[in-house]
């Protein structure tokens, strides 16, 4: 495999620079033009006056809450654990230091994202696929519309984006490298730090850290065969590292789950979404025909849990939306297939604006071809072999295996379209396997080769 650290010719280092550039300049352009303001008219923003409302709450010193009734069912002056507590914080240190201004959090957000969003997916492109797909996939990551939306957003996807990534890229680094070194354990502790940022800003992703832990065990079980070294010491060490992993975690979390006991007097790890989106995901408001959007949210929880905390009402409505599954599982699972028409969604449709559609059909729509026939590229043995590593669908199957089970959770709990933003990250590397194959079965090999990147392995 080849190592994303090292190797990188002048050339390519510059055509990365260049790209990091068009990335952070894009999504500079998008806060700009978003500006100051923080409403509710910008189609799929607005999450943004939650975060921003909250984050000038936790800087006047009222803690995590609301001084008004709030989405979806928090009381006026209540504890609050529904929304990310580490992006509250972190927009929260921003106003702190420069006043409740949006614009200072979004230009700053726009640098770091878009640098790190490209950047990132150039270290995995190039570990899997060589630096030529790097590059294409570093410059899809930099321009893809959605990304460049939500980049400016004050909202989590930005940042969520670029932890999943590093989630990945430090697995990566685990799986593919000497079992036995005793730097790795270090990276256990680099891991385990990324995972713990990622599920403080969305507690879902948690359900897919043992998809890459068990990618890891599997890659160092057969290394250590190929080596003709013990599994068992392997599987030693392996659980060695995913303690420390663990343990990092644990650490970064138990902060706001010992203030979630304080506030509610009951054990909430992180956040208090998971009952909401299960009995919104299948209330039988949506018949069999699933919604994306329900009108009147909390009129639609029944008066009988009035009068609960928001952890309680929570933990309550997670047993009322199991019992929805359960009571009539044809109907849950039409549900589920209305969900992965709506997750999938790449299509214009009237119901959407002007500016959905475009950014729906411009990123998801133009670039799903690409991330299909890179899958099948890789898995068929024909992805573009000029400076590519040696082919190993092996380590591909990490991206690959995420994205499904992150999938797999949505249409199972609650699907909107940019809920699939993961998925669409881990997917650029294949889209840019695509990109690269036809480039040279075009003929460009001016435009694709030497110019842009070694065509021979560093």
């Amino acid at each position: 495999m080849h190592s994303a650290e090292t190797g990188a010719s002048a050339a390519e280092r510059k055509w990365l620079a260049g790209v990091l550039l068009i990335g952070v300049a894009l999504r500079v352009g998008a806060a700009l033009y978003l500006g100051n303001a923080v409403g509710e008219d910008m189609p799929g923003l607005a999450d943004q006056l939650s975060y921003h409302t909250l984050a000038v709450r936790v800087t006047e010193g009222h803690g995590f809450s609301f001084g008004t009734g709030w989405w979806p069912a928090t009381p006026a002056g209540e504890p609050t654990a529904h929304w990310s507590f580490l992006y509250t914080l972190l927009l929260s240190a921003m106003y702190w230091v420069v006043g409740p201004q949006p614009l200072a959090f979004r230009l700053v957000q726009a640098v770091v994202v878009g640098a790190l969003h490209p950047y990132l997916s150039w270290r995995i492109g190039r570990r899997l696929f060589g630096p030529r797909v790097a590059i294409a996939s570093a410059l899809i990551a930099a321009t893809y519309g959605y990304f460049v939306y939500y980049g400016a957003a004050l909202m989590t996807e930005p940042l969520y984006l670029v932890g999943i990534l590093w989630v990945i890229d430090v697995a990566m680094r685990i799986g593919d490298g000497d079992p036995h070194a005793r730097g790795a354990v270090w990276l256990w502790w680099w891991l385990g730090l990324a995972i713990a940022g990622t599920v403080l800003l969305r507690q879902v992703f948690l359900l897919c850290v043992p998809l890459v832990i068990a990618w890891i065990a599997v890659r160092q079980v057969a290394a250590a065969r190929g080596l003709g070294l013990s599994s068992g010491r392997v599987l030693q060490r392996l659980a060695t590292g995913t303690a420390l992993s663990a343990l990092v975690v644990v650490v970064c979390v138990l902060p706001f789950t010992l203030r979630n006991y304080l506030a509610f007097e009951r054990f909430v790890p992180i956040n208090t979404n998971a009952g909401f989106a299960l009995f919104w995901g299948n209330h039988p408001v949506h018949g069999s025909r699933y919604m994306p959007l329900l009108p009147e949210y909390g009129q639609l929880i029944p008066e009988d849990l009035g009068g609960l905390n928001e952890a309680a009402l929570d933990q309550a409505l997670l047993v009322r939306g199991a019992a929805f599954v359960t009571a009539d599982p044809r109907r849950y699972l039409r549900l589920c297939l209305g969900r992965v028409r709506e997750y999938f969604k790449f299509w214009p449709s009237p119901e959407s604006s002007a500016m959905s559609n475009a950014v729906r059909t411009g990123s998801f729509g133009l670039f799903l071809p690409f991330m299909i026939g890179g899958i099948a590229l890789v898995f068929a043995g024909r992805q573009p072999g000029a400076g590519a590593p040696a082919r190993d669908r092996g380590a591909s199957l990490l991206p690959l295996v995420v994205a499904a089970g992150y999938t797999m959770i949505h249409v199972m709990i609650w699907a909107l379209v940019r809920y699939r933003l993961p998925v669409d990250a881990l997917l650029v590397p294949f889209a840019g396997v695509s990109v690269m194959w036809v480039v040279d079965r075009v003929g460009t090999q001016r435009l694709a080769g030497a110019p842009l990147v070694p065509r021979q392995a560093p």
